[in-house]
């Protein structure tokens, strides 16, 4: 059974399927509404049901409360339609967003490779002969078995028709789903994904100079983005700050050394936070912020930053951004988030977007 769902204030009517979020029925239609967590529990999807009957679902009575149940607001990623509906949610244009529709791709894993001690690069060849079209910054959602359900994850390469898609997987851990791919998944599995997913891309049209500071894989995106800019032949200044606790768990930095030599705009700075006093490492010694605000003298004006990390250190970048006079508008984090970070602290400065 499919009811009708109307969007304002697009005014655009979509099918929706009995037990199909939501969300889920929107972003497979290429229309982006607001999320986060995608486990009822950060608010970020919150809608109003101006027309029709739902199932909330499991949204988390501290994210949807009783009152607003009463006012017939719905958590978008959970509620379920029980008639035709008509909503009205925040519809953020954006002029550098593709809109691309979310799908399920088949494919195999074509290749597993330990990156660091803690991640490794899985490579899927998808079935789809063109590929997956996604923008650089975005994640998928990895199908797993044994009920694992899905994992989130982003694209660590650039965007190119019939490209394999890479994965960089850092194992959680207690984490089933990272545990199996770091213990179990091989190559010539079948796999799935579904995307692509995410409103963390390049705000290209407002040719500025871009600062990407990322830690452990949240460097996947940052990745992805630096890839798809030198290889679209953006000229402005690139710089990635990009940190580990040691040497042997910063990858792919023989890669972006070859970059910066290769590329006059785009300037590496790596930054090992727990690197072994006598260790040979001549490179900065600290946090990505301390990096970050050492390399530009505490001024990061006419900047857009991305950030991409744990969430402690995605705290201390705001503020030292903040600090060196980069605002709100100008700051871009990673906007999926787990279950395990939806319910810790996030920083009282800022709003993901």
């Amino acid at each position: 059974m499919s009811y009708e769902l109307t969007i304002e204030p697009l005014g655009q009517t979509i099918a929706i399927e009995a037990g199909q979020t939501i969300l889920d029925a929107a972003l497979r239609a290429g229309i982006y509404l607001p999320h986060a967590c995608c486990h009822g529990l950060c608010a970020t999807c919150k809608i109003q049901v101006v027309d029709g009957e739902i199932e909330h679902g499991e949204a988390s009575s501290f994210a949807l409360m009783d009152f607003e149940r009463e006012e017939k607001k719905c958590l978008a990623c959970c509620a379920t339609a029980e008639s035709d509906l008509v909503i009205e949610a925040q519809i953020d244009e954006d002029d550098d967003a593709q809109n691309l529709p979310v799908r399920d791709f088949p494919g195999t894993v074509s290749r597993i490779e330990t990156l660091t001690p803690t991640i490794k690069g899985v490579w899927i060849k998808l079935d789809a002969p063109e590929g997956m079209h996604f923008q650089a910054g975005q994640y998928i959602n990895l199908q797993l078995p044994d009920g694992i359900g899905s994992r989130a994850f982003s694209v660590a390469n650039a965007p190119a028709p019939g490209s394999d898609i890479e994965l960089n997987i850092r194992v959680v851990p207690g984490g089933r789903g990272t545990a199996y791919v770091h213990e179990q998944l091989q190559v010539g599995e079948r796999v799935g994904i579904t995307g692509p997913y995410g409103r963390f891309f390049v705000k290209k049209s407002a040719h500025l100079p871009v600062i990407f500071m990322a830690g452990g894989s949240g460097l996947s995106s940052p990745r992805s983005m630096i890839l798809d800019l030198l290889a679209d032949g953006f000229a402005l200044p690139i710089t990635l700050v990009y940190g580990q606790r040691h040497r042997a768990e910063l990858y792919y930095h023989d890669e972006f050394l070859a970059l910066a030599a290769q590329h006059p705009n785009f300037t590496y700075v790596p930054a090992l936070s727990h690197e072994l006093e006598d260790s040979s490492w001549q490179g900065f010694r600290g946090f990505v912020h301390d990096a970050a605000k050492a390399h530009f003298d505490n001024d990061f004006r006419g900047h857009k930053a991305y950030l991409c990390g744990p969430p402690l250190m995605i705290d201390a970048c705001i503020s030292t951004l903040m600090q060196g006079r980069l605002f709100e508008r100008d700051i871009y984090i990673e906007k999926f988030i787990s279950a395990a970070d939806a319910q810790q602290v996030r920083s009282p400065l800022f709003k993901a977007i």
